[in-house]
């Protein structure tokens, strides 16, 4: 049904406005006037549009949410009274739909792990369970609080990652951006004037033309290549086998894949911590793990551990024969299990891999910059040189 947005006057002369469903103006015309509104003008109000791009829902957000709802659930609030207060204040109108149906449902007799099982792409199955357990154990407030915790240092971990690729990537973004428009648009009044003296080229001279002759001839098809690739290459990534071979491949990567792997173990070690200390089963929580990985290497090697401790094994044995895991994780987790301290174990070790992160990044900071400017550098000088090599003939001709 279509909306309206109408203007008019109240019967004692004032003024009114606003908007309403109906299925015609006329529908509506009659409806204002059983309210006694005069009606002045009517028009169709045009459709907004609602882009967004995943859920439209932040990390962070989500984060945020579970620290104010584990406050306020510590100090007393019934969970109904903070759902609402969280879905009013809330500032992205998607987070608040989402809470406000949670409410609903909760309202309606529904446990609040089943509310938020309800929306997984925004409530995992991390999330849901660990809810579920404090539900089950009575300790709501406690599990929101770690779980509130868990999500701040994971997202912080996440933006670690990220921060130490962004760089890179801009650097080469920009320098690829200043060659091509160097090739397009410098070269050829270069190549103009070049034709016009009539000299011999040099070699590289020549080169660099060829290439810049290319680009502009087939600039649009190169263009549409690369955006076929890139589209191949996700498909690719996207598949089971394309997914693993990819994620193999950078964890063999010299500097970077050091990064993913202490990064990977960091998460396993967080995630299995937080949900064994919430009361969740060792193999349940195992494949929760397994699934929030963030790599499918590890995430296979968990699942290898999980099928191992169902047939009565030690969790330390199946991760060491993996191969994934540094032998200090292994050895630390077999302490763990000897002295039944598994949950702080595992925090230590995430703790102490959330500190080699930030050495990690650094390092690839440190080693892929310079390697970026060098390398960059050293197209752009070559094409300036190759330009300038044919002036130098000229004038010692001259």
């Amino acid at each position: 049904m279509p909306v309206f947005e109408y203007k008019g006057k109240t019967l004692a002369g004032a003024a009114v406005n606003g908007s309403m469903k109906a299925n015609t103006k006329a529908d509506l015309e009659r409806v204002l006037r059983q309210n006694r509104i005069l009606v002045t003008s009517i028009s169709k109000k045009a459709p907004e549009l609602n882009i967004k791009f995943g859920t439209g829902i932040k990390r962070i957000e989500v984060s945020r949410f579970t620290r104010q709802f584990a406050t306020m659930i510590g100090a007393g609030l019934p969970m109904v009274q903070c759902l609402d207060i969280l879905s009013g204040q809330s500032e992205n109108k998607e987070l608040a739909r989402v809470v406000r149906g949670v409410k609903d449902s909760v309202q309606g007799g529904a446990t609040l792990s089943d509310a938020l099982s309800r929306h997984p792409k925004i409530f995992d199955q991390l999330y849901t369970n660990m809810v579920e357990a404090g539900e089950v154990g009575g300790a709501l407030d406690a599990i929101l609080v770690r779980l509130a915790v868990y999500r701040e240092k994971a997202d912080q971990l996440i933006r670690k990652v990220k921060g130490a690729m962004v760089y890179p990537a801009v650097v080469v973004v920009v320098a690829v951006g200043v060659t091509v428009a160097m090739l397009t648009f410098i070269v050829p009044v270069f190549a103009k004037m070049f034709g016009g003296v009539g000299a011999e080229l040099p070699a590289p001279t020549q080169v660099v033309l060829n290439i810049s002759n290319f680009l502009k001839g087939n600039f649009m098809a190169l263009i549409g290549g690369l955006i076929g690739l890139l589209a191949v290459f996700l498909w690719w990534k996207r598949t089971p086998a394309g997914a693993l071979l990819f994620d193999k491949f950078l964890l063999r990567l010299p500097v970077l894949g050091n990064l993913v792997r202490k990064s990977s173990v960091a998460r396993f070690a967080r995630t299995l911590s937080t949900l064994l200390a919430s009361g969740v089963s060792i193999l349940e929580a195992l494949k929760i793990t397994a699934k929030t990985a963030g790599n499918l290497v590890v995430s296979r090697a968990i699942n290898k551990s999980v099928l191992a401790i169902a047939e009565g094994d030690t969790i330390t044995g199946p991760l060491k024969e993996t191969g994934v895991f540094p032998p200090m994780v292994t050895q630390m987790i077999g302490v763990g299990e000897k002295t039944g301290g598994l949950d702080e174990m595992l925090n230590k070790i995430a703790d102490f891999y959330d500190e080699e992160v930030d050495e990690a990044v650094a390092a690839l900071t440190s080693v892929i910059e310079p390697i970026i400017i060098v390398f960059m550098g050293g197209i752009i000088g070559g094409i300036l040189i190759a330009m300038y090599l044919p002036m130098f003939d000229i004038i010692g001709k001259i």
